[in-house]
């Protein structure tokens, strides 16, 4: 363990914390995360499956954090679990870009109706909890300038992305209006362990893995030559943990994003490489997909390292061998 995660376990040793989500991909890396740390870990999830929750996820630690299957649209029950937490993360959301499409006031209710009752719940019932919330780069929609930082324009293109960037909007609200000891952390195409692998509805580089682990061809469409931040979950966790016990990020946005920029095409041929013996093919966009396309995706970190003195550790190719090495003793948990 370096410095750094060595002073991020220290400040959550005896911390108390809840995470929203805590069943998904990004939840359950931080809930093993604080459990290494000696925190004594609330997970909360109502396992929507367009939210890509698994109960696989925690079986190593289940015993060791305290787990509640409830919706954040229940606001009496956020209200009886965020009481006394120290630290409140939010990675509870539907996350899905196409189904946010066709099913909107699902998306709505979620990704916006759902944060503003988790920031109601700590305005009333907890107002000196460390609240971390979590954004995604497609808020900014087509990129205006390269690469992008957290003073970019936001155009979104998709339903997900418009209902990510207001909720955002909310959090720096009430941490500005009501002294909410909030942040948040932007996040652009984390993969790795415990990610939902079997659908393309979720991120695009997990689903590569998922097609590698069965030794089929991995999709492209188009060149593939768009380019795009990629993030190890190891990394990303580091950042917001590193995020959630720094006052100097409250009422901040910080993007945690990776260092390098790869295609889409080159993700997708690493990722066969690294993981599996299917290979590349090209094809022609789909309408429905063309439509929320944005093109190259370059994004800066340049803030996050000046706040937190944090940068990614972890490469493309050896972060999708760790991927496969995790997954391949467990496949059938991730396409049940």
């Amino acid at each position: 363990m370096k410095g750094q995660e060595k002073e991020i376990h220290a400040a959550l040793t005896g911390r108390r914390i809840l995470i929203l989500g805590g069943l998904g991909f990004i939840g359950s890396n931080l809930a093993a995360f604080c459990v290494a740390a000696g925190a004594k870990i609330l997970v909360f999830d109502n396992l929507d499956p367009h939210s890509g929750g698994n109960l696989f996820n925690v079986a190593p630690i289940k015993k060791d954090i305290s787990l509640h299957f409830h919706d954040i649209l229940d606001f009496d029950r956020l209200v009886h679990h965020i009481t006394d937490q120290d630290i409140i993360i939010n990675c509870a959301a539907s996350t899905s870009h196409p189904y946010s499409m066709r099913e909107p006031w699902i998306d709505l209710d979620v990704n916006s109706r759902g944060v503003v009752n988790i920031l109601e719940a700590i305005r009333r019932f907890n107002s000196e909890a460390r609240f971390i919330h979590l954004g995604t780069s497609t808020q900014l929609g087509p990129l205006v300038y390269q690469p992008a930082d957290e003073n970019h324009p936001e155009f979104p293109t998709d339903i997900y992305s418009a209902n990510k960037s207001v909720s955002e909007k909310y959090v720096l609200i009430y941490a500005k209006a009501y002294k909410i000891r909030a942040t948040v952390i932007r996040l652009a195409n984390v993969y790795g362990p415990r990610a939902t692998i079997r659908s393309p509805e979720f991120t695009f580089n997990n689903y590569f893995v998922g097609l590698a682990l069965k030794n089929q061809s991995i999709t492209v469409y188009g060149s593939g030559e768009q380019k795009r931040n990629v993030i190890y979950v190891e990394d990303a966790v580091r950042a917001i943990m590193a995020a959630a016990v720094a006052e100097e990020t409250v009422g901040e946005t910080l993007f945690a994003v990776g260092d390098e920029h790869h295609s889409v095409a080159d993700i997708a041929r690493a990722t066969v490489e690294e993981i599996g013996s299917g290979r590349v093919a090209f094809v022609e966009w789909p309408t429905e997909r063309k439509r929320i396309e944005i093109g190259d995706a370059l994004i800066s970190n340049g803030k996050i390292k000046r706040f937190l003195n944090w940068r990614p550790r972890v490469d493309l190719r050896t972060g999708l061998a760790m991927t496969g090495k995790y997954y391949q003793p467990c496949l059938d948990r991730y396409f049940e």
